[in-house]
């Protein structure tokens, strides 16, 4: 008697990476696309002097931010916003751990936190600048001012809201307090705390361009009212653009950004939704 045998050879699934990368392309652009080309009909059926056609646009800029006004109003914008975010992510978490975990502190500065971020950034900018002049430190200070407060706060509810369970356990295997901060309370906080830098960004954006706009000879926010100033209708708008432009970009950064540091929390997230 002969047996035979013989192998059964399983394909391998393709990779659905590039599918998925396709997509979430597809979802991203499909929707400008749309507007782009609606605006580009209106804008050839009914022009408006206020309102350029998507060419006229591009063509604006193009000529005004590609060249000299990239060294000289963009990148010192984009800086002080860089030193503004940092600033106030360092800030916003330090003070926001020392607040949480210590409860006589945090009862003792309530009040003057929730009157403090009640105040908006924009009526304080005269201050600074009599303080500090139209200094690019003096705009900085603007930035850190308005963005710190959604750090802050969202830093000191998410210690207050470690385990109680967790935090016995730490303290019966004996741990540090370095240790507790660094393994326990930071973990735990973070869903918090980078839901509060996420607003932080935007608001940063927005105080980076008010503190530009009657305080400077250069930046965003300046060459903006300027163009405003003297009708320059297209060139406006594009300024617009670019500060859409670099709020998609912040946001891409933090999205990448938060997919590394939560990692293990989407991926509890994932478990408990199957």
């Amino acid at each position: 008697m002969t047996l035979y045998t013989s192998t059964v050879v399983t394909p391998r699934p393709r990779s659905r990476v590039w599918a998925k990368i396709g997509e979430n392309t597809a979802y991203a652009i499909g929707l400008p696309l749309i507007l782009i080309v609606i605006w580009g009909i209106w804008a050839t059926v009914a022009p408006a002097q206020f309102f350029p056609s998507p060419a006229e646009l591009m063509q604006a800029f193009v000529e005004t931010w590609v060249g000299p006004a990239l060294f000289t109003d963009v990148l010192p914008s984009l800086a002080r916003l860089g030193v503004g975010i940092v600033i106030s992510i360092v800030v916003g978490i330090g003070a926001g751990m020392l607040i949480g975990l210590n409860r006589w502190l945090r009862e003792l500065l309530e009040p003057m936190l929730e009157f403090f971020r009640a105040v908006p950034p924009p009526v304080l900018l005269p201050i600074f600048v009599v303080l500090m002049g139209p200094t690019d430190a003096m705009k900085v200070v603007v930035i850190v001012v308005g963005s710190v407060w959604p750090i802050l706060l969202n830093t000191i509810e998410g210690v207050r809201a470690t385990d109680s369970v967790m935090t016995e356990t730490a303290r019966s295997f004996a741990l540090t307090s370095a240790q507790r901060l660094r393994f326990l309370v930071l973990p735990a906080a973070s869903p918090r705390i980078m839901a509060g830098v996420r607003q932080s960004l935007s608001i940063a954006l927005i105080l980076m361009v008010i503190s530009e706009l009657g305080y400077s000879s250069s930046g965003l926010g300046f060459q903006i009212v300027f163009f405003q100033r003297n009708y320059l209708i297209a060139e406006m708008w594009s300024g617009i653009l670019l500060l859409g432009l670099i709020g998609v970009l912040l946001a891409a950064i933090f999205g990448f950004v938060e997919r590394r540091v939560l990692r293990w929390y989407h991926g509890i997230k994932e478990v408990e939704r199957a």
